[in-house]
């Protein structure tokens, strides 16, 4: 999702992202990746342990619509 957002919307190539889709790409693996429930998670809107900051959450809800 961040790869379209990023070509639909800063236009860039398909092959690489822009340094800020990169950077929200690398946080949301990184959380993902540290997730406590793993396997048996639900999406991120029902999980009862929001790990994502604010900000950072706001910037992954507007490059996923």
């Amino acid at each position: 999702m961040i790869g379209i957002y990023c070509r639909t919307k800063h236009h860039h190539n398909k092959d690489k992202l822009c340094r800020a889709c990169n950077e929200l790409l690398g946080y949301a693996y990184l959380r993902l990746t540290h997730c406590p429930f793993q396997e048996e998670k639900t999406s991120c809107g029902n999980c009862p342990n929001h790990c994502y900051k604010p900000a950072m959450k706001e910037k992954i809800r507007h490059a996923t619509q």
